[in-house]
């Protein structure tokens, strides 16, 4: 809309609120139970419908690295998946819009 790209776009936010989520979420579950978190990485990425521009699938991969113990893999997943944001988007809430004119 005329901008010159130098900031975020509202919907690049909204996708940074999921990741950051979803990062938060396994920071709690590892910081719980002493992991090291410095070489965890989170990749996000949006699959997009260009026909209908919109979003038809978001792929969030947590990279955990060799020393990330086994049995905590999945748990921290399901952890992950605790995400708020998340859960907002399964089910979500009502948008009411409305106008007024200012006196």
């Amino acid at each position: 809309m005329g901008g010159d790209s130098s900031a975020p776009s509202p919907f690049d936010l909204f996708l940074a609120s999921l990741g950051t989520c979803t990062g938060y979420y396994v920071l709690a579950f590892c910081r719980k139970r002493d992991i090291p978190t410095d070489e965890i990485e989170l990749i996000l990425n949006a699959v997009r419908d260009e026909e209908r521009h919109t979003v038809e699938r978001i792929d969030i991969a947590v990279s955990l690295p060799e020393s990330f113990p086994d049995r905590y893999v999945n748990v921290c997943i399901k952890s992950a998946g605790q995400c708020s944001v998340k859960k907002h988007l399964l089910d979500p809430p009502e948008i009411a819009l409305s106008a007024a004119r200012s006196s």
